[in-house]
């Protein structure tokens, strides 16, 4: 049981990580589609649009992770 647990917060943090990296990804890949610099839009100029976007593509992320995560692995097609 012990084995077991720790399994499961190994892969908790894994898949963690895994998210904060492809949400850094998708912010810098974002950056370069858009004008200007989207923090500076975001932190300094107060744009609401912009938050609004990048909340936007977290909330995508998820959903996306999230469906990946819960797909049985062995479904017959």
């Amino acid at each position: 049981m012990n084995g077991q647990f720790v399994e499961n917060v190994v892969n908790s943090a894994a898949f963690a990580l895994i998210g904060i990296v492809m949400f850094i990804a998708a912010f810098f890949i974002l950056d370069a589609l858009t004008p200007g610099k989207l923090w500076d839009e975001i932190s300094e100029k107060k744009n609401t649009a912009a938050a609004i976007l990048m909340g936007s593509v977290a909330i995508a992320l998820g959903t996306v992770s999230y469906t990946h995560l819960t797909l049985p692995t062995n479904r017959e097609v």
